[in-house]
């Protein structure tokens, strides 16, 4: 199943939240399954270059089934991997990115955050999946 754009625009509405307590405007996107945008807001004063990060990072969530900073394990320097963030037209192995799943654990889409610093935006990022349903 699907992330709806009402549930798409509830994890929005809590990210937006929580970027507030912790005075860091952020952009945040919400895509499906298959990486496409189902809804996007950028927080007033959010950097812009961080409008494609977001999105990335929830693309790269999706494309490697978890959270985008676990890619860094495989692309850092000596690891497994190097620059598999290269591919797939670019990833980012940064925190901020978290799959969506359904209450059978299927992947049915990811959030991306980015306007802070890593660990800011994967705080974000976790607490727009906290108090669902």
């Amino acid at each position: 199943m699907e992330i709806s754009l009402i549930e798409a625009q509830a994890m929005i509405d809590r990210a937006r939240a929580h970027a507030e307590q912790i005075g860091v405007p952020m952009n945040i996107a919400v895509v499906d399954g298959g990486g496409h945008l189902i809804a996007f807001a950028r927080m007033d004063q959010a950097i812009r270059g961080s409008i494609d990060i977001a999105l990335t990072k929830a693309k790269t969530s999706i494309l490697f089934n978890g959270p985008s900073e676990n890619l860094w394990e495989f692309c850092k320097p000596g690891g497994p991997a190097p620059a598999t963030e290269h591919t797939n037209g670019g990833l980012i192995p940064y925190a901020g990115g978290v799959p969506v799943t359904d209450e059978h654990g299927a992947l049915t889409g990811a959030i991306g955050v980015s306007g802070g610093m890593p660990a800011q935006d994967g705080e974000v990022a976790s607490a727009a999946l906290s108090n669902q349903g």
